[in-house]
C-alpha cells in the first residue's frame, strides 16, 4: 500500500486457526489486525485435532508423486457424500470452496505460514463414492520446532488426543494405527506435551503443529496484536447498521477495537442450550473434548446484530463415541477395535460400529433413533487395547465401566435386554472370526481401518469375537470435537447473512463458527480446516486496501 495510505485495521475474535490465518492474511496485504481470544491459551479446537486439511487438486499431492486428482474429481466426491439433505448444500459456497482452496494452501505456504505435507495412503472416508481417491487430498504441516515461539510456546494448545512430536508418516512405516500406543507416543487421551530429538528440538506435529506454525508466522507481523483472556462480548455499529468494532472484556478493563470483525470463534459444544437447539441432545448424550472456551459466542455476536444460523441436520454432525471420565470427557479408538460391538437398549446392532458416520446418522436417525447407545467388549480388547487413557490390562476407573462374569450381567447393569445381547453377539461372533460383517460392513472402510484398526490383527483390524470373560461395557455418548457444523449462515466468502440472507456491512464468519454449509450433509475429516482456511484466505484478501502488495499465490 502506498505510504501514505492509513491501515485499514481489522478484529479477529478468535484465535484459532481460522482467525490466525486471517490475521496473517490482512496484516500481508496491508491491514493492522486485532485478535482477541477469549481463553488463556491460543490454537482453539484445530490444536487439539489431528491437524487434517482436506483439499481436492491440491499443489503438494504432485510433488510428492500423487497426480490423479482433478477439479472435476474433487466436486464429484463431495457432492456424492452430501446426498441426504441436499436442501443443506449452498452450490455457490462449495463451488467457491473447492476452487479456491488450492489457491489458498499455495497462498499460506508462499507467505511462510506453513510447509505442508501429504498424509501417506490415508483414504477418504467414503471410498464407495463417486470421486473418492486411496490418497493425495489430506494435507498436514511438516514438522514444526517449538522454540521458534520463544515465550508464546507456552501459550500454545497442546492436543491431549493425538501423540504429538510423531508424524503420520512414521507411525504409518511403523505398522501401526494412527492411535495405538507405543509406549512412547500416547494414544487417544494419553497426552505429551511435545516430543524432542537429540538435538533437543521441540517437534510439534498434528493440528498442534500446524497451529504453531500458523502462530509463528502472525508473531512475526508487527501489525498483528494478539490478546489472549478477551473474549468478545459485543458488536460495535454505527448509525447504517454497519459494523464497526468490537468491545472485549480484558483481564483489567474493556477494551475496544474498531473496524471489519470476522467472526473465529469456533463451535458451540459448551452452550448446553445450543446443543439442544441445534443438535437435539441433552446432557446426558453430550460432551465435548474441544477447548471449554467453545462456547458459540460467534453465533451469539452473529445474533446481536441479526445475523442467523444456518442449520446443518444432526445426523451428519462430526462427533465422536466416548463417554465420562472423571471431571470431563474422553474417547478413544477402542470402539473400532477388535472384539467390541455398539448396541442400544434392545441388545441390537444398529450400524457399521466401527465407524462414527454410520454410528451418528442411525443413533440419531429422526425415525427411528438408537438413544441411548452402549459399547460392549470382552477381555481380549481390554488386555490388548485399554480404554483411553487406561492403558492395555490397566484398571478402569471407579464408576466408568461396568463390568461382570457374563453378557447377562454386564446388560442387566445397564438396562439393556440380555437375552437379546447374547444372541446379537452370537451372531456377530460367528463371522468376526472370518473378520467379516455381512449385517452392517464393519472393516470394509479403507479410512478406518487405516485410522483406527489395529494393524497386527488378522484377518481384519477392526474385526474379532466378543468371547472372553469377563466382560465389559459403558454407556455412550457422543463428543463433539470443535466442528458442530450448523453455525453463523454466511455467503460463499465470509459475509455473515441476515435473515434475508443479506450481507450485515463490516462482519464476517470464518472456521467451524460458520455453518458448514460448502458441503451441507457430507462430511469427510479434514473439510472443517480445509474449508476454514479457504474462507480466511477469502475474506482477507477483501479485506486488503486496494493498493495492497501481497505475494500472488498463483504465481509464487
Amino acid at each position: 500500500m502506498s505510504a501514505t495510505a492509513q491501515r485499514p485495521h481489522v478484529v479477529v475474535a478468535g484465535a484459532g486457526l481460522s482467525g490466525l490465518a486471517t490475521a496473517i492474511g490482512a496484516a500481508a496485504r496491508g491491514c493492522s489486525v486485532t485478535v482477541f481470544e477469549s481463553a488463556a491459551l491460543v490454537g482453539g479446537a484445530a490444536a487439539y485435532s489431528g491437524g487434517q486439511v482436506w483439499v481436492g487438486d491440491n499443489h503438494v499431492a504432485p510433488r510428492e508423486g500423487i497426480d490423479d486428482d482433478s477439479p472435476v474429481l474433487t466436486e464429484r466426491y463431495v457432492r456424492a457424500i452430501a446426498h441426504a439433505a441436499p436442501a443443506a448444500l449452498d452450490e455457490r459456497a462449495m463451488a467457491h470452496w473447492l476452487a479456491t482452496a488450492p489457491e489458498a494452501m499455495r497462498y499460506w505456504e508462499a507467505i511462510g505460514a506453513i510447509r505442508w505435507t501429504v498424509i501417506p495412503g490415508l483414504a477418504d472416508y467414503h471410498a464407495e463414492a463417486d470421486g473418492a481417491l486411496g490418497a493425495g487430498r489430506y494435507l498436514t504441516g511438516e514438522v514444526f520446532d517449538g522454540r521458534e515461539l520463544g515465550p508464546w510456546r507456552e501459550r500454545l494448545r497442546v492436543s491431549p488426543y493425538f501423540p504429538v512430536g510423531t508424524t503420520y508418516a512414521e507411525m504409518f512405516r511403523a505398522g501401526r494405527s494412527v492411535n495405538r500406543d507405543d509406549g512412547d507416543a500416547q494414544a487417544f487421551g494419553r497426552t505429551r506435551p511435545g516430543g524432542t530429538d537429540g538435538a533437543g528440538e521441540d517437534r510439534l506435529t498434528f493440528g498442534t503443529g500446524v497451529v504453531a506454525s500458523f502462530l509463528a508466522r502472525a508473531l512475526r507481523e508487527p501489525s498483528i496484536e494478539i490478546l489472549t483472556e478477551h473474549p468478545v462480548t459485543e458488536l460495535l455499529r454505527d448509525g447504517a447498521g454497519r459494523v464497526t468494532g468490537a468491545r472485549a472484556e480484558g483481564p483489567d478493563a474493556p477494551v475496544e477495537r474498531h473496524g471489519s470483525v470476522v467472526l473465529a470463534t469456533s463451535s458451540y459444544d459448551w452452550n448446553p442450550g445450543l446443543v439442544e437447539e441445534l443438535l437435539g441432545l441433552g446432557p446426558a448424550d453430550f460432551g465435548s473434548v474441544a477447548p471449554d472456551s467453545l462456547r458459540g459466542d460467534g453465533i451469539a455476536l452473529a445474533r446481536s446484530v441479526g445475523g442467523t444460523v444456518a442449520v446443518i441436520p444432526p445426523t451428519s454432525v462430526p462427533m465422536l463415541p466416548g463417554w465420562e471420565s472423571g471431571a470431563g470427557f474422553a474417547y478413544g479408538p477402542e470402539f473400532a477395535r477388535p472384539h467390541a460391538v455398539i448396541v442400544d437398549r434392545s441388545g441390537r446392532r444398529f450400524c457399521n460400529d466401527s465407524y462414527w458416520v454410520d454410528i451418528v446418522a442411525k443413533a440419531l436417525a429422526p425415525d427411528a433413533p438408537h438413544l441411548p447407545f452402549f459399547l460392549i467388549w470382552d477381555e481380549q480388547h481390554h488386555r490388548k487395547y485399554g480404554l483411553g487413557a487406561v492403558p492395555p490390562g490397566g484398571d478402569y476407573p471407579p464408576g466408568t465401566v461396568t463390568s461382570a462374569p457374563t453378557l447377562h450381567g454386564v446388560a442387566e447393569r445397564l438396562g439393556i435386554d440380555g437375552e437379546q445381547l447374547q444372541m446379537t453377539v452370537a451372531e456377530f461372533n460367528k463371522h468376526a472370526e472370518q473378520g467379516e460383517d455381512p449385517e452392517f460392513g464393519r472393516g470394509t472402510l479403507d479410512y478406518v481401518l487405516r485410522f483406527y484398526g489395529d494393524a497386527g490383527h488378522r484377518p481384519n483390524p477392526v474385526l474379532g469375537p466378543v468371547a472372553e470373560p469377563p466382560f465389559h461395557g459403558l454407556r455412550l455418548r457422543f463428543l463433539g470435537t470443535g466442528i458442530g457444523s450448523s453455525g453463523v449462515h454466511a455467503d460463499a466468502t465470509g459475509h455473515v447473512l441476515d435473515e434475508r440472507g443479506t450481507p450485515i456491512p463490516g462482519l464476517y464468519a470464518v472456521g467451524s463458527c460458520a455453518a458448514l454449509t460448502a458441503a451441507g450433509s457430507g462430511y469427510n475429516s479434514g473439510f472443517a480446516l480445509g474449508r476454514g482456511l479457504t474462507l480466511a484466505y477469502s475474506v482477507a484478501r477483501e479485506l486488503a486496501p486496494p493498493d495492497a502488495e501481497a505475494v500472488d499465490a498463483a504465481n509464487a
